[in-house]
């Protein structure tokens, strides 16, 4: 493959005046496999502060100007194609395993023209993320808040969000160092009392970095509240995915016309797109429908920092920090429910029913968005006491026993966590998600059934009731967020999948691990004691707890019994429409290497220890 730099002027995609995207400036052209080439550019947008489908941006009659830029990775078939749109939004800049088919093959194999647009303005530095350039409120001061936790005993913090390395956000830099409204705090759980650290004793050692007299803690929950200026205004990250995906279904001259477009959002992306629809941007400025299906990925209840004054786009909710946050924020169901406390009446897909611009929707939420994102909001009322019915548009898919991000095979116990890190891959099932919504939206084919715990049936219940099970799950706090830090009012109700004898979760779609199983798998670890907490849940991961050898033995007579059982559970699935055909012989072979691996243990635990009961 030949990668050809091509120079901004001589590849610039003019449109009329009218369009809200100007033009298309492209930067790189490649050659890659399937038949695809790979388009690197920038799109350039005008928005109209007048039009009432821009209304919803927050500080937009704020803004220093009218344009804005995004970063653009676009993958299309040369020729052919099924002229769908396939966009990703980008988790905090970075692009998917599908934007490479040594990755993954699926969406290539299908024909899908691919697409990643920059949305975030704070992502941080790192070569190949992407980007918005938003216009911003000048002269716009306020307080912003950063809390975090550390591992180990650092001198120096950003205060900026850090999930791992590069990824995260970049924030806001402080505006001014000396400002009397910069505090710093800790405290010793989330809702603990904060206990102010005197001034003398931490600095600012850029615009962007604190440090403390003796270091930050592990086991400490500190959180900085600082005065910022100029903020950008986030929520036009909206509507350049709005006008992008409007641009490609309606300019016949655009860069990659489609006929329609699939919304496909991981983690915060996913939460982008369930408030993507909450704001009202599913239809674009002329009132035309934008994404004509979404699949939302492990976002559990959440919505996110996408649209408010000084928003952070990368803050989530994590089981210690980031908290209190406007994250998970009511109304959590499509359909309307109303909250106990505030009394409002409201539903996910309010604006978008008035507007006749529902997508379908698939949700897929893994048995972690239970335990520490608030899985269960999505299908139950706020208080958690009752189901709720789901919208004919919709389909919710629990995954059991699975993991936020899925661990390497074989299964391995990084130093911050106290068990074996769960293994389980959910992109089977997610690529036959992908055939079945596909189906679904051009030739109306009715997608599998639902598969979640309800509390009707028992299988949605309090996780207090779970023995061996972490003491709490996390339940979304309700706050006022008219200061910083926010007043807690409380928390809404949640649930979490009940478990069978084995520990693992009875309800959902569950991979041929759980109904041929020879281990316990949980969408929950628990943090090493010497990166503190060792209470609290670990971020994004789960575990498995095998089983030992007795216990297999009174199961399975053989090796060979394991094998066909776990083979009728495959074509069981495959005939449900719950894996892709193409998916089945890597899934057979780990099937045979988990029986190799669970057999090859050099200490089992006795019978269930480890599972959850």
């Amino acid at each position: 493959m030949i990668r050809r730099a091509v120079a901004l002027s001589l590849l610039c995609l003019s449109l009329p005046a009218s369009a809200r995207v100007v033009r298309v400036e492209v930067t790189s052209r490649t050659g890659i496999a399937f038949g695809y080439e790979r388009i690197e550019a920038r799109v350039h947008f005008s928005l109209d502060p007048a039009n009432p489908r821009n209304q919803a941006i927050a500080d937009l009659d704020k803004a220093d100007r009218t344009e804005m830029a995004a970063d653009l990775v676009l993958l299309r078939p040369t020729w052919g194609g099924n002229r769908t749109l396939h966009l990703e939004i980008p988790n905090r800049g970075g692009l998917g395993r599908s934007s490479d088919p040594a990755r993954d093959e699926f969406l290539f194999r299908r024909g899908y023209t691919l697409a990643w647009l920059g949305w975030q303005f704070d992502v941080r530095p790192e070569a190949g993320r992407l980007r918005l350039y938003p216009p911003v409120a000048r002269g716009v001061r306020g307080l912003v808040r950063s809390d975090f936790v550390v591992e180990a005993a650092t001198d120096e913090h950003p205060i900026g969000h850090v999930i791992v390395g590069a990824i995260g956000g970049t924030g806001y830099p402080v505006a001014d160092r000396a400002d009397p409204a910069n505090v710093l705090t800790e405290r010793d759980d989330v809702t603990a009392p904060r206990r102010t650290i005197p001034r003398s004793q931490w600095r600012f050692t850029s615009d962007t970095t604190i440090a403390k007299d003796g270091a930050f803690q592990p086991g400490r929950i500190y959180e900085i509240v600082y005065a910022a200026a100029d903020p950008a205004i986030v929520g036009t990250g909206f509507a350049a995915v709005r006008d992008f995906v409007s641009y490609l279904k309606h300019d016949p001259d655009a860069v990659a016309p489609v006929e329609a477009a699939y919304g496909f959002g991981i983690s915060q992306s996913g939460r982008f797109l369930r408030h993507f629809l909450h704001d009202g941007f599913n239809a674009d400025e002329e009132g035309r429908q934008v994404f004509d299906a979404m699949l939302v990925h492990v976002a559990g209840a959440g919505r996110g920092n996408f649209n408010h004054r000084f928003a952070q786009p990368s803050r989530d909710a994590q089981p210690l920090a980031p908290a209190f946050y406007p994250v998970d924020l009511f109304p959590f169901t499509d359909l309307p429910t109303t909250d106990p406390a505030s009394g409002r009446t409201a539903g996910l897909l309010d604006r978008a029913i008035a507007e006749n611009v529902v997508p379908k929707i698939f949700y897929m939420n893994t048995a972690y968005e239970y335990w520490s994102r608030g899985g269960s909001l999505i299908h139950t009322t706020p208080d958690g006491r009752a189901d709720v019915a789901l919208p004919s548009t919709t389909r919710i898919y629990a995954l059991a026993g699975h993991g936020h991000i899925g661990g390497p095979f074989p299964p391995e116990q990084p130093a911050g966590i106290q068990r074996l890190r769960n293994p389980l891959d959910y992109w089977p099932l997610t690529h036959a998600l992908v055939d079945a919504l596909d189906a679904w939206v051009k030739h109306g084919t009715e997608p599998p059934a639902s598969r979640y715990p309800r509390i009707a049936d028992g299988t949605l219940v309090s996780p207090s009731t779970l023995a061996g099970a972490p003491a709490f799950a996390y339940a979304p706090f309700r706050v006022d967020g008219r200061s910083e830090p926010p007043q807690v009012l409380g928390t809404y109700g949640v649930l979490v999948p009940q478990v069978d004898a084995d520990g693992n979760e009875r309800a959902g779609v569950r991979m041929p691990f759980l109904t041929a199983p020879l281990a316990t798998f949980t969408g929950w670890n628990l943090r090493a004691p010497a990166i503190g907490f060792p209470d609290y849940r670990a971020s994004f991961v789960g575990s498995i707890a095998p089983f030992s050898r007795t216990t297999i033995a009174a199961r399975y007579r053989s090796r060979d019994e394991y094998l066909g059982r776990f083979t009728t559970e495959v074509l069981k699935l495959l005939d449900e429409r719950y894996l892709a055909r193409e998916d089945v012989p890597a899934l057979l072979k780990r099937g045979t290497e988990m029986w190799d691996w669970v057999n090859a243990q050099a200490e089992q635990p006795a019978a269930g220890a480890g599972a959850v009961r």
